[in-house]
């Protein structure tokens, strides 16, 4: 009875947190979203692809900051405040020195991208956006691991709806790039000022070697992990940006930024939400395997509509958004949205084996992971700035086909790898999500056929969603799904048993 009851508050608790996460990242997109149409409608392609350029260098600066360390809070199960402090006072440490380094090398950075002389000055400003996320990375993780992650969700609302105040206006005022380089540094300072006055801690004025140490195991497995991550979601920009151009570059980035709305969200909100309570069962196999099979057909449930019909509503969504401007873009974002599907999964995986501290196998699923994507990427990147029919992403297409292969291949080894760490079989992973795979392959099916029949950008965009969300509910009732009755029950305030 207690392991029942213990049970049955952990899923409320969990429910409790996916729905702040699932609040949190709603608002973001729509605020995201909102201040994006505008600026994409006011920008040029030049201009995102000068921050596309930014972004790649901005990506590895943020991620030594974190150090990997916040995957180690979360895992360990009882931080202390030294431990806390400790990692806080390190992460600044480490942002304040990255951004001398970086801000002297300005001009190597322009120099890699056709030696455009604007990205000196947008970069050295653009760098200060990592320290100011250096000091809020404890205390959301702090948050995240107590499962209270209401002032979470305020702060990044906040912290978007400043932002957005801030880039719209500038881009209005004809500021081009700058406009998002101020945006971005608005949202940064009012999230970390957000939580700083609200979360109720403050850091000890001290600084524990032997904290630090003690994080290594964890944290220095995750940082090599999370290092290849990064490498990989960058590298594409760096050689599009160098061999194609800035506004190619432009295209890619801004395909990039609209499937990440959707693939960063899910996989975020899955792993702010399930790694604490897998940390919670990891001494015990068997609710361990019975919450794996769980999550993954959350997973399933949410991941395949929400990839699938964004894939089949492309075309749509982006006519009705942005008009015919960047219409090269948009099947490069269907790409990337397949590619994503393997992207949510595999971090999925990764949080059970980080649950587990197999930080071993965190590393060695990356490295196959990046060594396949590596593998393709120099396959197809002699080819990556040919151009057909007027078609001038057609070279990046080929080189997100590659990828798309890779990443299939590196998930099929990572689920034999991570099922029996998990307690299971391979073929049960896969029937946790085989069913919402195959039905929202048919109603795609479906909303394809609508596209022939609908010409206005709006009405299809209407037929097709209508069509999508009453088809998927109405097969999951039919076949009575207990993940629909469980999500659909606490959305009407059901308490989950």
């Amino acid at each position: 009875m207690k392991t029942n009851g213990a049970e049955a508050g952990l899923k409320t608790k969990t429910a409790r947190s996916i729905k702040w996460n699932v609040i949190d990242k709603v608002s973001q997109q729509f605020l995201y979203a909102v201040t994006g149409i505008v600026l994409a409608r006011i920008l040029s392609q030049e201009d995102f692809g000068l921050i596309g350029a930014i972004l790649v260098f901005q990506a590895f600066a943020s991620l030594f900051v974190d150090s990997g360390f916040s995957y180690a809070l979360i895992q360990r199960k009882a931080p202390t405040r030294l431990d806390y402090s400790t990692v806080l006072w390190f992460n600044l440490a480490v942002a304040v020195g990255l951004y001398a380094i970086l801000y002297f090398c300005a001009p190597l950075i322009a120099d890699c991208f056709q030696g455009d002389r604007r990205l000196i000055p947008l970069s050295r400003v653009m760098f200060l956006g990592f320290i100011l996320n250096a000091s809020a990375i404890v205390q959301t993780n702090r948050l995240m691991k107590r499962m209270e992650v209401r002032m979470v969700a305020v702060s990044n609302s906040v912290g978007l709806f400043v932002g957005a105040v801030v880039g719209i206006t500038l881009a209005f005022g004809g500021y081009g790039a700058w406009a998002i380089v101020w945006q971005t540094l608005s949202l940064n300072f009012t999230k970390s000022l957000v939580l700083w006055l609200t979360s109720g801690w403050y850091p000890l004025m001290r600084f524990s070697g032997a904290s630090l140490r003690s994080f290594f195991g964890v944290g220095s497995g995750m940082m090599v992990s999370s290092f290849l991550n990064v490498l990989f979601q960058n590298i594409y920009s760096f050689f599009i940006g160098n061999r194609v151009g800035l506004a190619p570059l432009g295209y890619y980035t801004q395909a990039d930024k609209w499937s990440k709305m959707g693939i960063s969200s899910l996989s975020q909100v899955l792993t702010s939400s399930f790694l604490p309570v897998l940390s919670e069962v990891q001494d015990d196999p068997e609710r361990f395997a019975r919450v794996t099979s769980k999550m993954n057909r959350f997973t399933s449930y949410l991941l395949f509509p929400a990839m699938g019909f964004l894939i089949a509503m492309a075309t749509p969504v982006f006519h009705c958004l942005f008009g015919t401007k960047w219409d090269a873009s948009i099947v490069l974002f269907q790409l990337l949205l397949v590619r994503g599907i393997f992207t949510v999964l595999t971090s999925l995986y990764n949080n059970y084996v980080i649950a587990l501290a197999r930080t071993k196998l965190v590393v060695a699923m990356e490295i196959l992971r990046d060594g396949a994507a590596l593998l393709f990427l120099v396959a197809t990147l002699p080819f990556i700035a040919m151009t057909r029919g007027g078609d001038i992403v057609y070279g990046i297409k080929l080189l997100l086909i590659g990828q798309i292969v890779a990443s299939a291949i590196s998930w099929g080894v990572m689920v034999i790898k991570t099922a029996p760490v998990s307690g299971r079989s391979t073929g049960s992973f896969l029937r946790d999500s085989l069913p919402y795979l195959l039905q929202t392959c048919v109603i795609m099916g479906a909303m394809w056929m609508e596209s022939w029949l609908v010409e206005d950008c709006w009405a299809l965009l209407f037929v097709q969603g209508v069509t999508g969300l009453t088809l998927y509910l109405g097969i999951n009732s039919l076949f009575d799904s207990v993940i629909q009755r469980d999500v659909l029950g606490f959305l009407r305030g059901k308490k989950i048993d």
